[in-house]
């Protein structure tokens, strides 16, 4: 009887794992599967198409995919912390704004609507605010705003510019770039805009900071080549050392980590075309994963 009963319930089991009611006259139950955000992606601009747009792909360079089909610039995307969203620089209508889109490219969604120019977004790891750079105030500075364009609020006020902003993992202090000593160097500052702090001192232009997602450390672009630092400024390393250029100007090359923090897509015109390469966290196992005639740049990493 034991045997018996056992092959019973095996064969109950056998059902429900079939998708089948045990005990419930074989009918069958329906599942809806739900999408999930983007996972293990970059998404980038490219000059592919004859004007910049906004594609993504595998991390591997697979499935290369245009989401966004304007006339004009689309640049700078920035996944949200859940993948949900990408905000984006375009000007369809000739001014650079910040827009949302799905992974996807649909639902677009503009966010700002001033005649200066906003772009370069990052968002707040909670995902309700997205930082940017604009100069709307007659020079660049940092702003922030809620992530559906409202409560616009300025981080940075000197006359100097400020660009560049990465939000902190834990969302209490922004990195950005700033001229305002004479030369570009890394700052930092809270999260409401106080304590801005330099943390590089280099005759060289450092700019362009990414967070890496434990905190620990900063990558950015000096020069040509792309660095890594300890969030306090201490521990520089080159992490890029060849005869190409990793930097044509700093928007073009923002370093972006992987969600794990293993790896940094970089743009380089090593191959004497800016192309998406990935590399090892410590600089080693650089990959091509672009490869064509026109301009690919800006990459960001989903979450």
């Amino acid at each position: 009887m034991r045997a018996k009963a056992v092959v019973t319930l095996i064969l109950l089991c056998t059902v429900a794992l079939t998708g089948l009611a045990c005990g419930g006259g074989g009918e069958e139950e329906t599942a809806t599967p739900t999408p999930g955000p983007a996972q293990n992606k970059i998404a980038f601009s490219s000059f592919r198409d004859g004007n910049y747009e906004i594609y993504v792909m595998g991390a591997d360079g697979s499935n290369q995919t245009r989401l966004t089909n304007n006339l004009d610039t689309d640049w700078h995307p920035a996944w949200s912390p859940d993948g949900s969203k990408i905000a984006f620089m375009s000007r369809p209508d000739g001014n650079p704004e910040i827009y949302l889109m799905d992974p996807d490219g649909s639902n677009l969604t503009r966010l700002t609507n001033n005649p200066a120019k906003d772009w370069q977004p990052s968002w707040s790891p909670d995902g309700n605010k997205i930082a940017f750079a604009s100069n709307r105030d007659g020079n660049w500075e940092v702003y922030i705003m809620d992530a559906d364009g409202s409560n616009l609020i300025n981080l940075t006020n000197n006359p100097a510019e400020d660009e560049h902003p990465s939000w902190s993992p834990d969302g209490s202090k922004i990195a950005f770039a700033s001229n305002r000593d004479g030369n570009w160097e890394v700052y930092i500052m809270d999260a409401d805009g106080s304590n801005q702090t330099r943390i590089t001192n280099n005759p060289a232009s450092d700019e362009a900071p990414s967070w890496s997602p434990d905190g620990s450390n900063i990558a950015f672009v000096r020069g040509n080549r792309i660095y890594v630092m300890d969030a306090d400024g201490s521990n520089l390393t080159r992490l890029t050392n060849d005869s190409g250029t990793d930097w044509f100007s700093a928007y073009n090359v923002e370093p972006s980590w992987s969600a794990d923090g293993s790896k940094i897509a970089f743009s380089s015109g090593h191959d004497g075309n800016l192309e998406i390469y990935v590399m090892d966290a410590d600089g080693s196992n650089p990959t091509r994963l672009t490869n064509n005639p026109a301009e690919d740049k800006h990459p960001a990493w989903s979450p």
